[in-house]
This record gives C-alpha cells, structure tokens and sequence, in this order.
C-alpha cells in the first residue's frame, strides 16, 4: 500500500539537462539499524554491507527501479546474458567504456573494466583463504569445480592462473559461463554483488587483507570517509559512466509511473554525496529523522507503528510536514536458527528433535507480531517470503503453531523432566540443560529475549541470553560457535529457492547455512527443484521441504516484516528495491530549491 504519498512537481527545479553531472551540493542522509562488516563485496554476508558495496562495485545484472515484481535488466552488460538451448552455458557481453574509480594501483592510467575482471572475480569467491560467504552458489553450479576446488582447499589458495574452462573469457568484452546442469536460478547471482561484483587483480592484491576498508569499483559511487560501525561517507565516481534513468513500472502503478516521468533520461547518479550513519537504536533513529538530521527513514522501527501510521494511515502530523511514506510487504522471513552440531540442542537423534520443536511450539509467535511488531508483520507458514516465485499464501505448514500442552508432552516423552525439583528440566541423561540465547544490545531485540524467555519459562526450560555486537555474533555463528540466535533472512532473488540454499547440507557452515542442518531427504527435494522452472511441480517440491524444516526444526520461521519508509518531499524518485540488497541511491534526486523552501518553513 502506498501512504499518503507526495511527490515533487516536474516544475519545481527538475527540468535538468539529461547530461548534468552529479550535483556534490545534493546530499542524502540516512541511517542503518546495523552496522557494515566490510567492503570486500565477495567476504559480506549481511544485506547492509550488500547495500554499500552495491554502490561502489558493479555486478553484470541488476533490477529494474520500478519493476514489481522484480525484473533482471543489464547492468555493465550491453544486453541480457545469452543463453544456450541446453540452458548450461550463459554468454555475457561486457560494455566497452566502463572505468574503475581512479586509485594509485593504476599509476595514473584509467584502468578498463573488461571480462577478464569478472573471470577473476568469480574465481576469487572461490578462494578458500577468503572464506566467501557464496560460495555455495557457484559450487554444485558452474561445471567443472570439483578437482579445481579439491586443489585449492589441499593447498590453502587458489590458483589463480590454473585454467578454469568453465568460467573464462572469449575475448577482451566476453565471458563465459559454463553449468554442470541447467539452473534456472543461476541468473540472479549474476545480480547479486556477493557472488559476481567486478573487482581489479591489481587492487586486491596490493592491499591484500586490508581490502575490505580499501574499496575500488566501477559503481556509481565511492567511499570517501568511513568510521567503523558509525558513519559512512560515499562521493559520486567521477570515472562512472554514462547511465541513464530508465525503468518500465506496470501501466497500473500510478506511483511508479510518476516517478518514471520525472526522472526518465536523467543522467545518474543525481545526488553527488551520500552519508548513511550507523544508529542501532530505534528511538534515536526516528528522531533523528524527525528532527531533519535525515532525509530518509529507512524501516521505521515498528515501536513507533502506532504512532506514525495510526490504522495503516499516515499520521496526520506527519501528513501536514508533507512526508511522505510507502508500506512493502518485505521479502524476508524472521527466525531463530538452532545450531545442530551443538552438543546440547543439536542432531537428529528423537530427544534432540524433540527439543527443538518444543521449544519452537512453546513460542509465541502472534505475540512477536503484534506486540513487539507492532502488527508491522504477518505469521511465517514457510522459510521463504510473499513475493517470490513459488510462495502460496494458501500453504500451511505448522510453523506458526502455538501449543504449551504439546510441548511439554514431547519434554516428557524423551526424558526432559525436572528431577531435583527446582523448578527446570533436566537432558535425559540428567545433566543440566540450559538453552544459551545470543542477542544484541538495542532494545527491540530485548523485546525479543523477554518473549523467548517467558516461552522457555512455561515449558521449564532454563534460558540465558548472552549479548553481542551484530558483525561479533554474525562471525560466531558461521564459525558454529552459537545455540541460538534470533535474525532475519532477506531474499537476495525473487525465488524461495534462494532462502532454502541456507538450509541446504553442503552449504553448512561458512557457505551459509549456519543452522548446519544436513538432512539427505531435503537436499535430494533441493537438487529436484533446481532443475525445473517455476511451476507448480517446483512450488511442491518447496512446499515439502518447508514441512521438512517445521518436522525437524533447524529454523523456527516467525514472521514476514512489513517495511515502512518515510521521506521528506524533497526526496525525488525514491523506492523500497523489494530486493532489499539492491542499492538504489544512482536513482534519487534531491530538490535542492526544495529543500531550501522546507527548511525555511519547517
């Protein structure tokens, strides 16, 4: 639904030649709720560090601005990536005249972006010392990768100059991609910057571990000012090429085509300087933005629903200030990953899963969505979101199920009984058990260790929560160093299949799966799955691994967010990429005649 939106008049200062540079006096101003973890677009596997490296680096394919649902467009490409009749070989063409960002690696010289960068970039995801959070995107895909990866994992590294037939250039404009069997979804890691950003040789290797705080791409923008986990600070690219506004929003999307007609044929980017602080806590955050010291509020945070959009409607308050505000169904799913290689709550064995899901059915799940989220979100029946290829919103699944009197019955059945009479259960076997939560300090994600708390509470389970920073907790986990920890999964692609590859079996571990959840029967419904095209065969296939996640509880799925934005009205063209990782700052104007007046008045 969009909310009481405004949008800038084509005759207030927005008749701007096609060709205008960007304008370093335009400068947008927001906020993330969670810190960046790097710039090493190949390392990242958190959507905010996505976001960022989107807009230094540049990926083959990205999605069209307005397009709902999402839809791939060329991006460095000249056109979409040709693909064979067998669907197991992708050609792409590269643009001639795209620049990396000037660097003293170049000696002075504009360095090319040319296929061979893509050729190494793909490979380096492959490099076992980088520890790429994709990898298992292109293992188990591209052709050919068994005895090369067998090599590098024995040695430690890659070699890089080892020939790959698979993954190679035609010639200095040409790539080649080779499939060991037809994927359907292969297409969009061809979007997606942690698989396929372009990065040059001759950088990475002359800043090697420092990479990540040395970024130099060939997007639209660079990073000029960085303090860890505080602000960032992004100028245009001066080397970027020329871009230009295009996008095909449906006839019927009023909003989208408004926005098309304003900007259409503007050079990009429009807004020369970018800064986006670092502010984990909500409050601070909303008033932030209230205050002016922001343009955007990104996701308001759902403790404030109430009270800027009282009954869906925009407050009239905010109304009056001439904010504006879009709600979108998120493409996301919240939940609580369990790890099953701990010694305590993880396996297969019948107490183990037993224990999983009477903890997942002792949590109150409807109580996370109205009262914590303030209803800015509706009950999860699937590890995969509204929205993408192959969700059915008439599936049911379980997932959601709340049962105290079947959770404690299953306790029972497998031993977990209270034997010295404190009060809390005890293992089978009568050590002590103790669920360890891991959590970080703001305040929305105390909310949520009270409610598992009070769960774990009413079924006799003790429950301790240790506190983290995001980037601290996000390295342990991949590490398989957590029980359990309570996030969000963002999809990265317009199929469910790309939330089921983190449950996966061989992405275990630092491929992604970080529940370590290794289940022959769901990998065997996966590797079916990845061979059709969407269809209703497919979507059962994803059905039944769904119930497969539910049956054996790696995930407990809770809920689909519902994304709230509020902008000021000098804020042109701007809108929520269902793809939450896309970046989309290239593609916003800020009216500085505008702004002038709001300020004035305001």
């Amino acid at each position: 639904m969009r909310l009481g939106v405004v949008l800038a008049s084509a005759g207030l200062g927005m008749a701007v030649a096609a060709t205008a540079q960007p304008d370093h006096a335009k400068v947008l101003r927001y906020a993330f709720e969670i810190a960046e973890t790097s710039f090493d677009p190949h390392r990242v596997p958190d959507v905010y560090s996505v976001i960022v490296n989107n807009a230094i680096f540049d990926t083959p394919l990205r999605y069209d601005p307005l397009a709902r649902p999402p839809k791939l467009i060329a991006n460095t490409l000249s056109a979409l990536p040709e693909v064979s009749a067998d669907l197991k070989t992708l050609t792409l063409h590269v643009r001639p005249g795209i620049y990396f960002a000037d660097d003293a690696v170049f000696r002075g010289r504009k360095r090319e972006l040319v296929a061979e960068d893509y050729v190494y970039s793909l490979k380096r995801v492959l490099d076992p010392r980088l520890s790429a959070s994709m990898i298992g995107q292109l293992e188990g895909a591209v052709a050919g990768l068994s005895d090369y990866l067998a090599k590098a994992r024995k040695a430690g590294k890659l070699d890089y100059e080892a020939p790959l037939a698979s993954i190679r250039a035609l010639d200095r404009y040409t790539l080649q991609i080779k499939l060991d069997k037809p994927k359907y979804n292969f297409i969009y890691d061809l979007a997606d910057c942690r698989v396929s950003c372009a990065v040059a040789r001759e950088v990475v290797e002359a800043y090697g571990d420092n990479i990540g705080a040395h970024p130099v791409g060939t997007g639209p923008y660079m990073l000029s000012d960085w303090k860890p986990s505080s602000k960032m600070v992004f100028v245009a690219n001066p080397n970027f090429r020329e871009d230009y506004y295009t996008a095909q929003p449906a006839a019927d999307d009023a909003a989208g085509q408004a926005i098309l007609v304003q900007l259409k044929g503007r050079r990009l980017p429009m807004v020369g300087r970018v800064e986006v602080s670092v502010i984990d806590e909500m409050q601070p955050r909303y008033l932030a933005f209230l205050n002016q010291e922001h343009d955007l509020l990104w996701r308001l945070p759902e403790e404030f629903a109430n009270q800027s959009l009282p009954g869906n409607r925009l407050a009239p308050h905010l109304g009056l200030r001439g904010i504006a505000a879009e709600s979108l169904p998120a493409l996301d799913v919240t939940l609580a990953y369990f790890n099953l290689d701990d010694p305590v709550i993880g396996g297969y064995a019948p107490e183990r899963v037993a224990l999983r899901r009477a903890i997942s059915l002792a949590y109150k799940t409807q109580d996370e969505i109205s009262v914590i989220r303030k209803n800015q979100a509706i009950r999860a029946e699937a590890p995969y979101s509204p929205g993408v290829a192959g969700y059915d919103a008439n599936f049911r699944s379980g997932a959601g199920e709340y049962d105290l009197a079947k959770a404690k019955a299953l306790l029972d059945m497998f031993g977990y009984v209270d034997r010295d009479g404190d009060g809390f259960r005890e293992t089978p076997d009568g050590k002590p058990l103790v669920i360890q939560f891991h959590s970080t300090p703001i305040a929305r994600d105390q909310q949520i260790d009270e409610l598992w708390a009070r769960s774990m509470r009413d079924i006799g389970l003790r429950f301790q929560v240790r506190k983290g920073r995001w980037p601290d907790l996000l390295k342990e986990a991949y590490a398989g160093k957590l029980m359990m920890w309570q996030l969000s999964y963002t999809a990265s692609a317009p199929d469910a299949l790309t939330a089921l590859t983190f449950l996966y079996g061989p992405n275990a571990g630092l491929k992604g799966n970080i529940a370590n959840f290794r289940l022959a029967e769901f990998d065997r419904l996966y590797e079916q799955a990845e061979l059709l095209p969407d269809s209703p065969e497919r979507t059962r296939l994803y059905q039944s691994m769904a119930r497969l996640v539910v049956a054996y509880a790696p995930w407990k799925v809770n809920a689909h967010r519902v994304n709230t934005d509020l902008w000021y009205p000098y804020l042109i063209g701007f809108r929520r990429p269902q793809i939450n990782s896309q970046n989309w700052w290239k593609t916003v104007d800020i009216d500085l005649e505008r702004r002038k007046q709001y300020f004035a008045t305001h």
